[in-house]
């Protein structure tokens, strides 16, 4: 099939919008869009929409498709609480078990496609244990998916750099190999070396000329003092509008006046956020970020795996946790929680293209509601989504 239309949807801001769909772009888009020939060939098709609320699809901007067990047996979780206890289990348990990134990232990356999420950013286990195992498992699902799914992959070396002889020798094959971007960890808290350990990740972006999404779960004065070391390389490096931070918990606990000003740092720097909402820890303070122009975008993170029971494809689940976290109780105000699953994770993953309008990919996601705030908070069933052109599903069926 080329050619699709969609008639009679509900537009965000609430009026009637028709969606003409050819070779994989939105071709038109807009009220009562004029009818084109009925294809004789098979190649067009049509969908009455019926009033269902038209959004663009759906972004996970951080999540660890290699680590889950969806759809496996209950993972019964008796970990220690420590950030390293939680390290040092799951690289034992996933030497044992036979855990397999391949088919356990495939599963949870359908069940992300049937829930509206069309683009996607995971960060893989890249370690000595593992070596590249857990990426070749995740790149066969790229490849498997790459119709429609248009999904990012980080080189994560979640059990830290400096004090494991031989990973930047793997995050190095691991960028050759096929993954997009390159991911790191506490150059402080993890690493015990900010300086060597930020100058070895940025040395290693620079060498294949990769944006950098870093995990920096590091409180407080540690937090900080990681931000300003890597904004003093992202403006040494020409690096501005390529480096993302996953969590930044610190910046949820600094006074207005000092996280202001290093915001405004940030908004300079292009350095985009990644929130998981945690309810647990303090979060980057989503409207202050809005305020000065920090890109602020929601994840999941890990999701039914050995550090979490919790979490789930659906988006619109993840955009009721971060209104839930930051308190957003009107509809405005949780048209910005549909937007740090949307636009937002978008420009924070560099993903092009994208969004309700001419020559974008064709990602789109009709649910069952009046308006965001309502599919947010019913988690509206999915009546139809498109993914690069394709239905994958119709009337609320996967097909």
């Amino acid at each position: 099939m080329t050619t699709l239309e969609i008639r009679n949807a509900r537009g965000l801001d609430g009026t009637s919008v028709d969606v003409r769909v050819e070779h994989g772009k939105i071709a038109a888009i807009g009220p009562s869009l004029p009818a084109s020939a009925d294809g004789a060939d098979g190649t067009s098709r049509r969908i009455d929409a019926r009033g269902a609320l038209l959004m663009p699809g759906l972004v996970e901007a951080h999540t660890h498709l290699d680590k889950t067990t969806w759809g496996m047996p209950w993972y019964v979780n008796e970990c220690g609480s420590r950030l390293i206890d939680r390290i040092d289990n799951e690289r034992q348990w996933r030497a044992t078990s036979g855990h397999d990134a391949a088919a356990a990232s495939l599963a949870l990356g359908r069940a992300f496609l049937a829930a509206g999420t069309t683009r996607l950013r995971t960060h893989v286990d890249i370690d000595t244990d593992a070596g590249l195992r857990h990426l070749d498992g995740v790149l066969a699902t790229r490849e498997t998916l790459a119709d429609t799914l248009d999904m990012q992959i980080v080189a994560f070396p979640q059990s830290g750099v400096l004090d494991r002889v031989g990973t930047v020798a793997l995050l190095d094959a691991s960028l050759a190999r096929g993954a997009d971007v390159l991911g790191w960890l506490d150059p402080c808290a993890i690493d015990r070396d900010p300086k060597a350990s930020l100058d070895a990740m940025f040395a290693l972006a620079d060498k294949h000329g990769c944006p950098v999404d870093i995990h920096l779960h590091e409180p407080g004065e540690m937090g900080v003092f990681s931000f300003e070391l890597m904004l003093e390389r992202i403006v040494a490096l020409g690096m501005q509008g390529k480096v993302v931070v996953s969590h930044a918990f610190c910046l949820g606990e600094l006074d207005a006046t000092r996280a202001d000003a290093l915001l405004a740092r940030l908004a300079d720097a292009g350095v985009a956020l990644v929130t998981t909402a945690p309810p647990s820890r303090i979060v980057p303070p989503l409207m202050a970020c809005r305020r000065v122009g920090v890109t602020l975008a929601g994840g999941n993170d890990g999701i039914r795996d050995t550090w979490t029971p919790y979490g789930s494809p659906d988006m619109l689940e993840r955009a009721m946790m971060i209104g839930l976290r930051y308190n957003l109780r009107r509809d405005d105000e949780l048209d910005i929680a549909l937007d740090c699953v949307t636009h937002q994770g978008a420009r924070a993953c560099w993903f092009d293209d994208y969004g309700l309008h001419v020559g974008a990919r064709a990602d789109l996601v009709l649910v069952d509601a009046l308006n965001a705030a309502q599919a947010i908070v019913t988690r509206a069933p999915r009546r139809w989504v498109v993914a690069n052109g394709h239905v994958v599903v119709s009337e609320g069926v996967v097909v």
